[in-house]
């Protein structure tokens, strides 16, 4: 199992959740207005009024075997939005209940 965080600028909102559909990730925890700079290019998400927009983010759990699959769509996403901002990170999950 691999943990999956997928941060990403709330314009992108519709693109992820019918994303997570399409490939039948159904368990996610979701946080809106989340606030952040990108470590590469990106510009803040402060929701102030000198950076107004905002990110959220998403935490889901998943088999190895969709994590190359959900990246790719990620990615996909990214190259068609790359302005706009969607990051993923991935980590081992040891143990569940």
């Amino acid at each position: 199992m691999k943990a999956v965080f997928i941060i990403y600028n709330q314009a992108l909102t519709e693109k992820i959740e019918y994303m997570l559909e399409i490939l039948n990730i159904r368990g996610f925890t979701k946080w809106q207005d989340v606030m952040g700079t990108g470590s590469v290019s990106g510009e803040p998400r402060m929701g102030t009024h000198t950076w107004p927009e905002m990110n959220s983010a998403i935490l889901t759990i998943i088999d190895d075997n969709m994590v190359d699959v959900l990246i790719e769509r990620i990615n996909k996403i990214d190259a068609i939005n790359f302005e706009v901002g969607i990051r993923a990170f991935v980590w081992n999950i040891e143990k569940t209940n």
